[in-house]
């Protein structure tokens, strides 16, 4: 059971954009004094709340400044990129970081951006980032020439090739035969949970759904791995969620469910931002639930584990017990305006030293029964 931190991220839009950098680059650098393994960044070229379109220069600046923790794209929305530049530059980065480099990719999911780069059909953009990871795989699996042919990208290098002078040569990664690579899901029986088993790719399900929806992951890789006769396991799956810990459940309600909280903000603007585009189903404690009884409340109370370490110990163990045996737990980082920023070091403090050590000890009994 590994612990990792995950940051879309959201912050208000008329933040600027320096002072979030600042922040992201503090909260990743607090995760790795505390003994996180991994931490994820989000990629968005065209919204404020979430503002970087690049996780890969976010991850450079941290490089020589970690010890141990490895870094996470989630995701690279691989419809809005050249698979060519996606290979070099992932390579670049997995040798920057002497492969602890973990690369998540998807279809995207910012309306704005699939106008941006003209990406609106649904399924389209998931036939692209299948046909995209192939031809990135095939770079860094080969040496020129390179002649590959899609239904969306056609990437050659055949004349201006020499060898002698490497001229031609696209970079490999450092980690052989590549950087881990996982997939993001956030329907209900998302199709990409069996694309996941049939590639071999691992998945990340969604901070923002609830659990009968992360359930519902495991279940589709499940099936699809016994289809190839593969025996299903949970290692290679991470399952982010909002998390508040606090000494005592009276506090940790207060950090979550207070009106300058920022779970508060965060599922306020997931609502609103969802449901604009007919989506709110993805939020939603129960599938049939009205959209009138799918409340910012009720869709906290659904997606947060919180309460005082033995709280959320025990509601940790219940979760993973009803949604699958993820092994990866990936805290949500959120934004640390007005007291947000002492509660969220608290809770980072409190599960890294005091939940994390147990809830390992428990998977690991649990193992070996």
């Amino acid at each position: 059971m590994r612990l990792g931190m995950f940051m879309m991220p959201v912050h208000p839009p008329d933040r600027t954009m320096w002072s979030a950098i600042e922040e992201d680059t503090e909260k990743s650098l607090l995760a790795d004094q505390l003994g996180f393994d991994e931490v994820w960044l989000g990629e968005h070229f065209s919204a404020s709340t979430e503002p970087y379109p690049s996780p890969f220069m976010f991850f450079a600046n941290l490089v020589a400044r970690t010890k141990h923790i490895s870094f996470g794209t989630a995701v690279i929305n691989l419809p809005n990129h050249h698979p060519a530049i996606v290979a070099a530059e992932a390579a670049q980065f997995d040798h920057m970081s002497k492969g602890r480099f973990m690369m998540g990719v998807g279809p995207g999911g910012l309306v704005s951006d699939f106008e941006l780069f003209k990406n609106p059909d649904h399924n389209a953009r998931n036939r692209m980032v299948i046909e995209a990871v192939d031809m990135i795989e095939r770079i860094w699996s080969q040496d020129p020439p390179y002649d590959l042919k899609g239904e969306f990208w056609d990437i050659s290098i055949k004349d201006g090739i020499v060898p002698n002078l490497g001229i031609g040569f696209m970079p490999k990664p450092y980690q052989q035969p590549r950087p881990p690579i996982s997939i993001s899901l956030a329907s209900p029986s998302s199709s990409s949970a069996k694309t996941a088993a049939e590639k071999g790719w691992g998945m990340i399900s969604a901070n923002i759904i609830p659990a009968y929806s992360v359930a519902s992951h495991w279940k589709v890789y499940s099936d699809a791995c016994r289809a190839k006769g593969i025996a299903p396991r949970g290692d290679n799956w991470r399952v982010a969620r909002n998390l508040m810990v606090a000494p005592s459940d009276a506090e940790a309600r207060e950090r979550v469910f207070s009106a300058q909280a920022s779970n508060q903000y965060f599922y306020t603007y997931m609502r609103e931002v969802l449901n604009r585009v007919g989506l709110l189903v993805i939020l939603k404690p129960k599938p049939d639930m009205p959209d009138a009884e799918a409340t910012v409340e009720a869709i906290t109370e659904e997606c947060v584990l919180y309460g005082s370490p033995s709280t959320l110990l025990d509601k940790l163990v219940a979760f993973r017990d009803k949604v699958g045996p993820f092994g990866t737990l990936l805290q949500t980082g959120l934004d640390w305006g007005g007291k947000n920023r002492e509660w969220e070091h608290e809770s980072m403090r409190l599960l890294a030293h005091e939940v994390m050590p147990k809830l390992k000890q428990h998977v690991q009994a649990q193992a070996a029964e």
